[in-house]
């Protein structure tokens, strides 16, 4: 099969990529998807570093035999661990990691809170105008690889974690591509007025740039 013909994979933990895929789907409908959702292994963002550029790489590794013309790796975490070994690794295809979207929340608002899991917030390197609040919500992936995405479970954990920035800040960016699916239930914490940033859209463009530039 001719390389143009193959699939873009979409790599995640577990179910989050699923936006990021959502996204992809939106803006180039003509192509074909593979998703792989390591749900075994989730959560990714409490483990080493190491075990995870280890546990991607390998995913990575089979779906390259498998045959595919892109990766996408659709994991905050995974992006921060492994995406310079895997361009390293598989450097005939573009491997696209997650786009930031800090910066662009960082250039709209004064007082942004970065929701992320403990590895993506120790690998990030935070640099901006704006106040930058950093605050791990590990347990919120679990909830949405549960499927529980308005739980009174899941509203009393958000009222902990984001009750104290309530009324304090004005842009919110989901650091983790399961959050997207809480999105409601995040807002419902923090007040309606506050902004909701995600790199669903940045990838997807950033993968139809790179398909196009090579052809």
């Amino acid at each position: 099969m001719e390389r143009t013909e193959l699939p873009v994979a979409v790599f995640d933990s577990g179910l989050g990529g699923i936006s990021v895929l959502r996204a992809l789907v939106r803006r180039m409908p003509g192509e074909d998807f593979l998703y792989f959702g390591d749900s075994a292994n989730a959560p990714y963002g409490v483990r080493p570093a190491a075990e995870v550029r280890e546990l991607t790489q390998s995913v990575i590794a089979r779906l390259y035999a498998r045959g595919i013309k892109a990766a996408v790796i659709a994991c905050n975490t995974a992006t921060s661990a492994a995406i310079g070994t895997l361009r390293a690794a598989f450097s005939d295809i573009p491997v696209i990691g997650i786009e930031p979207a800090l910066k662009p929340a960082a250039a709209q608002h004064r007082h942004v809170l970065v929701l992320a899991t403990p590895l993506t917030l120790r690998e990030e390197k935070f640099a901006a105008s704006a106040e930058i609040l950093p605050l791990p919500c590990p347990e919120l992936v679990e909830f949405v690889e549960r499927g529980e995405l308005d739980s009174p479970a899941l509203t009393a954990y958000l009222a902990r974690q984001l009750g104290p920035y309530a009324g304090h800040v004005d842009a919110v960016v989901l650091g983790c591509t399961h959050f997207p699916f809480a999105r409601r239930a995040i807002r419902a914490a923090l007040g309606g007025g506050v902004a909701l940033y995600d790199g669903s859209d940045g990838t997807a463009r950033e993968t139809q740039r790179q398909l196009v530039r090579r052809g």
